[in-house]
């Protein structure tokens, strides 16, 4: 639910002057928005996600992976802090100083039961009609990915992983991730990639 009433019109900018509380505020569609610091759950999955594709795209020269916080300004009226943005190439100049300023190649949320009423319902909608080409919804609690790619009439399911599935996709050609690796909550590094002190 927004903070404040429907009849008060939030700008993006607005995003600049809200408290320094640990929590994510973020302008939807003119409505302003607060979540709390994430579980430790949400966080061992998103870096297990992170760590994989990262290790792709470095291999790759592939460009910008960024993990949040990241503020992401897409209009006058919507200003997010998704948990994860890629912005290829191509989309280079939309990174500024501050924040990325337009719609990146692909935005990634982690999802739960607090936010994914919001996650699946107003923020996937404006994410779609602001131009933002795929979208993944990681669900740690029932340990699941989706990945939506953008079509005529909004975002297309493209496909729901679970463990024993291998997620590929085409954004990021030769990319095999098992499903079952984001949600194990050891180290993610390779066992060649570890130092025997570790």
């Amino acid at each position: 639910m927004p903070v404040c009433g429907t009849n008060i019109r939030f700008k993006a900018d607005d995003i600049w002057d809200t408290p320094d509380d640990g929590k994510r505020w973020e302008v939807i569609d003119g409505a302003l928005y607060s979540s709390p610091i994430p579980p430790i759950a949400h966080q061992f999955c998103l870096g297990n996600l992170l760590f994989r594709l990262a290790h792709h795209l470095a291999a790759h020269r592939l460009w910008e992976l960024v993990p949040g916080p990241i503020s992401v300004v897409l209009s006058a009226e919507d200003a997010v802090q998704p948990d994860f943005v890629y912005i290829s190439y191509g989309r280079a100049h939309l990174i500024t100083e501050r924040c990325v300023k337009g719609a990146p190649d692909l935005i990634g949320e982690v999802t739960s039961s607090d936010t994914e009423s919001r996650d699946q319902g107003i923020k996937m909608r404006r994410y779609a009609a602001l131009g933002v080409g795929h979208y993944r919804l990681l669900d740690y609690q029932n340990r699941a990915l989706e990945a939506h790619r953008l079509g005529a009439g909004g975002y297309e399911l493209v496909g729901c992983f679970r463990p024993g599935d291998l997620f590929r996709t085409q954004l990021f050609p030769g990319l095999a991730i098992p499903i079952a690796d984001i949600f194990d909550e050891r180290d993610p590094r390779p066992a060649a990639s570890r130092r025997p002190s570790d």
